[in-house]
């Protein structure tokens, strides 16, 4: 009789052991409650200790938390609807706050951030034009998002890490209109980059031309020196020659004379044969004359 009194009492006490210990992990929150009371929130990662049927314990995400919203329709400062569709990153950092705010409801919680973020997109939208959402200040516009943003939700003790912004769609006029805007602001900037290319290809054409004039201009100078030493050697050649056989350097130059003279199929001249140009046509030399 005794033994399953015993083993009754071992199983209840086993029960009521089990049941005064819950575990937290590094990614959780934990709050323990005392007849729907907050009594503590701090916990660290490990095993504590609960009253059973006294206290019980609630747990919350303390990893980083994804709010993906749905798109949006908004008007920028032009009185443009666009389509805004984007997702927040936030987490819990004071649970405490965060289960007296919202009940302890995490639909609430993100309800909540969804108005939140939506709000603080559409007045960054509405004070800037279409240009400006779309391409040149969008990172901004995440920015200043994030930070309105987490300073609206501190108070429900979250943080919001970050905000992003998926797509922006246009309606189909506003779209063609942008795409015509964008393509003339191409346009201009490739006409920019061919002028600066011509002016770029005159610069080095008219460079070019005058390194070909001035190395014209030394291979010339370079030439006349050349042909004037050549000149010069030359006439100190044949002085050299004509001063040691007068009579020789005479009979060559006659020689040239006569070719020079007869070159030409047509070439006709009327000369006294007693002429000094006919001095080697004879059978004496010009010295026995």
């Amino acid at each position: 009789m005794r033994r399953p009194i015993l083993l009754i009492l071992v199983v209840a006490l086993a029960v009521l052991g089990v049941s005064s210990l819950f575990i937290v992990t590094e990614t959780e929150y934990a709050i323990k409650f005392q007849l729907g009371r907050i009594v503590q929130a701090e916990y660290k990662p490990g095993i504590h200790f609960k009253l059973p049927f006294v206290n019980n314990v609630r747990k919350y995400e303390r990893r980083l938390l994804t709010l993906d919203t749905n798109p949006e329709q908004m008007l920028t400062a032009e009185q443009k609807f666009v389509a805004v569709d984007s997702f927040v990153k936030w987490r819990i950092v004071d649970v405490s706050r965060f289960y007296t705010s919202t009940q302890g409801n995490e639909q609430v919680a993100l309800n909540r951030l969804d108005s939140i973020v939506k709000d603080r997109i559409r007045n960054q939208i509405a004070a800037r034009e279409l240009v400006q959402v779309i391409s040149e200040e969008r990172v901004t516009i995440m920015q200043d998002i994030a930070r309105a943003a987490d300073k609206a939700a501190g108070e429900f003790g979250i943080e919001v890490v970050d905000v992003r912004i998926k797509a922006i769609e246009l309606p189909d006029d506003v779209r063609e209109s942008v795409f015509r805007r964008m393509a003339a602001d191409r346009q201009k900037e490739a006409n920019l980059y061919r002028f600066e290319g011509r002016e770029s290809a005159e610069r080095i054409s008219a460079d070019a031309d005058r390194q070909v004039q001035v190395i014209l201009a030394e291979a010339e100078r370079e030439g006349q020196t050349i042909r004037g030493e050549g000149d010069a050697r030359s006439t100190e050649i044949y002085a050299n020659a004509y001063g040691a056989d007068e009579e020789f350097y005479a009979f060559y130059r006659s020689l040239q004379a006569y070719g020079n003279a007869f070159g030409g199929s047509n070439d006709v001249m009327v000369l006294d044969p007693s002429s000094s140009f006919f001095d080697y046509f004879s059978a004496d030399k010009p010295s026995e004359r």
